[in-house]
């Protein structure tokens, strides 16, 4: 499921589309592309609005209550069904850059889709998305660093209590991301499209057999539960086309 590469820098805000074209620019004739994030799915179709508060992640005995996670994402891409790879830095036909970051993304705790921003995107037909979970590093960060001090080398934090005790996990995790996008995302001249991001907390703690949850103390780095969790959360990140924002794949896709 992983597989990706990426580079440049950036401060998150509402971001212009960058289309990689041939022909000087994109033809959006005002579609949009927005781009959402979930953890858990939701009861009923929340809307728009953002979602904050609390998860509860639970096994055997343990539970951990998380009350932020951030995670810092680099070049998200999209590339056309049947296209060639996204996998330089240069202008490629095939691929629109969603977003070059580093970007600093809060996850949204509880039910549903969070819109992050929204895009000009052309039409087509898109079958992969590409992106890097990104540790930033003075020499080629700077700004970002500078911007969110508790990120210097760090790509992932969150805080929360482990079994009623307070504790703060980090991680400098730093992997290249690319998801298939079944059935691929189609945009049309009619509308534009919503894709969800979806990260499953609820798997990033759980240890091998699923009857406990591992202490995110244990797995800062250093620590003995460091590669197990780093790897759960590699294997904890999906994409798909979710319009009505509830955080489940409107085609029904695991």
């Amino acid at each position: 499921m992983s597989s990706i590469r990426i580079a440049a820098a950036g401060v998150l805000g509402l971001v212009a589309l960058a289309a990689c074209s041939s022909t000087g620019g994109p033809n959006t004739g005002g579609r949009t592309l927005a781009f959402q994030l979930a953890t858990k799915p939701a009861a009923t179709a929340p809307g728009m609005a953002a979602l904050t508060g609390q998860e509860t992640l639970a096994a055997g005995n343990d539970t951990i209550v998380v009350n932020q996670v951030q995670v810092v994402l680099r070049r998200i891409e999209l590339e056309r069904a049947g296209g060639s790879p996204c996998d330089t830095l240069a202008a490629h036909d095939d691929c629109e850059d969603v977003e070059t970051g580093p970007v600093l993304l809060d996850l949204p705790l509880g039910g549903g889709a969070n819109r992050q921003f929204t895009i000009a995107i052309d039409t087509g037909t898109y079958g992969k998305i590409q992106f890097q979970i990104h540790r930033p590093e003075s020499s080629n960060d700077a700004a970002f660093i500078a911007a969110n001090p508790n990120f210097d080398g760090v790509s992932i934090r969150m805080t929360g209590t482990y079994n009623g005790t307070a504790f703060t996990y980090t991680s400098d995790l730093d992997v290249e991301q690319e998801h298939d996008l079944v059935p691929p995302l189609a945009v049309t001249d009619a509308a534009g499209a919503n894709l969800t991001l979806f990260v499953d907390l609820q798997s990033w703690f759980l240890a091998q057999g699923g009857g406990a949850l591992i202490d995110p103390a244990t797995a800062n780095p250093g620590g003995v539960a460091e590669s197990e969790v780093k790897s759960n959360i590699e294997a904890s990140f999906n994409a798909f086309e979710d319009d009505n924002h509830d955080g489940v794949d409107d085609h029904g896709g695991a």
